[in-house]
């Protein structure tokens, strides 16, 4: 079984030895060490229900799910850059989502946080995207791009939000466009009625099209 590959050229990899032992403290398999000394895994990595504040590596490209929920993690500096399953962040402390992979094949989940915005979220979520019971008042941050649909039950979103929960993934399209938030995080609710009048003419000629 392959456990590691060493790249043997100049490095930033300065405690090597280290690395190896955090690996088999969590039971982290199939891993190369970069030059850089970020972490790749083919397979997944399971660092969920571990009392942990921080990331004990910092990862590169983690081929299935990473596991880093139920602990008491205050940042995700150190998660992987690329996810080729799902991220499970959900049940920590977080307040923002910087750190998070860049993009996620499957879902992401960080739910039951303490996260107010979404800025720092993967650009790119294949899956679903979980935030429910948080502290969300505004959506600015969230991906531009999710291959089923965003879940954000039991936050303090604007009402608005809710009573156009249907189309939530144009909202969050076209919000940057519309510029519905203002500076202090609220809603601009004469922005956002001009911003789902649009949505909706765009839906109705859609509907005559097919």
């Amino acid at each position: 079984m392959k456990y590691l590959k060493y790249f043997g050229i100049k490095s930033n990899v300065d405690d090597k030895p280290n690395i190896d032992s955090i690996c088999r403290k969590y039971n982290i398999k199939n891993y190369t060490i970069n030059p850089d000394g970020t972490v790749d895994v083919d397979g997944k990595v399971y660092l969920n229900h571990k009392k942990l504040t921080k990331l004990p590596l910092k990862f590169g490209y983690v081929s299935g799910s990473f596991y880093c929920n139920d602990n008491d993690l205050i940042t995700l500096e150190g998660s992987p850059s690329e996810v080729g399953g799902s991220f499970y962040c959900h049940i920590n402390k977080l307040t923002s989502l910087e750190g998070s992979p860049k993009k996620v094949d499957g879902n992401f989940w960080c739910d039951e946080n303490q996260l107010t915005s979404l800025e720092g979220a993967p650009e790119k979520v294949g899956g679903m995207f979980f935030c429910n019971s948080n502290k969300l008042t505004t959506l600015i941050g969230a991906p531009e791009e999710v291959g089923i649909n965003f879940n954000f039950d039991g936050n303090p979103l604007p009402q608005e939000i809710f009573d156009n929960i249907k189309y939530i993934e144009k909202i969050i399209k076209y919000q940057n466009d519309y510029n519905i938030w203002r500076r202090d995080g609220t809603l601009d609710k004469y922005r956002f009625s001009d911003m789902m009048i649009e949505i909706m003419e765009e839906e109705v000629l859609h509907k005559r099209n097919i």
